[in-house]
């Protein structure tokens, strides 16, 4: 039986859209089952509903400054569709210890920074002005420390001595495109578990 995977997004949702692709492999071990926004105005949005995907808008801000009061509203929704993993995608909240002990081992997000270099934001800048010869992306299990969590994967390329923020920032999210799904895919399939070391193949 295939995973069943939500992805959270609050924008466009570019790293949604590769593991939608992804998925709809025949040997692909999970299957994109929901797509959740904190935002209406999400892009990503659409292009779930378009390719059959159900969608769900909880929007953070009907909740006031109450962050557990939305994130039990997530919870609900996941549980409702029978949620098994959750792919965090450009979903712009930083997640309570509730939250993430909830979903522990079976949340993931992708960061554009060779962790544990560079958590936060701004990450592309922050490579280039630091002199890094190495930037890329890493898949990690969510923690309750930010970008802290055990890594499943990374891929790396080489910072080019004319790289701009932006061609440096274009040339990563190329290389999160492929490598979102080969985590997943480690995770869905059990070689990568939180506590468990990467799998063999990363």
């Amino acid at each position: 039986m295939k995973k069943r995977v939500a992805v959270l997004i609050s924008g466009r949702g570019s790293n949604m859209a590769a593991l939608i692709e992804a998925a709809k492999s025949a040997d692909y071990p999970a299957e994109i089952a929901l797509v959740v926004s904190n935002r209406a105005d999400a892009a990503g949005l659409a292009h779930a509903g378009e390719q059959g995907i159900t969608t769900a808008l909880i929007d953070h801000r009907e909740f006031g400054d109450d962050r557990e009061a939305f994130e039990r509203a997530l919870d609900d929704t996941l549980r409702a569709h029978r949620i098994e993993l959750v792919c965090l995608a450009g979903f712009m909240r930083i997640l309570t210890p509730w939250f993430v002990g909830r979903w522990s081992g079976r949340l993931l997000n992708i960061h554009p920074a060779l962790l544990p270099q560079f958590k936060g934001l701004d990450t592309h800048r922050r490579a280039i002005e630091a002199g890094a010869k190495r930037h890329g992306a890493t898949v990690h299990f969510v923690v309750t420390e930010l970008d802290a969590g055990p890594i499943i994967a990374q891929e790396a390329i080489d910072v080019r001595n004319d790289d701009t923020e932006a061609a440096l920032a274009e040339r990563v999210l190329e290389l999160e495109h492929r490598l979102y799904p080969r985590a997943l895919r480690a995770v869905a399939e059990g070689r990568a578990k939180l506590g468990g070391g990467r799998p063999d193949d990363d």
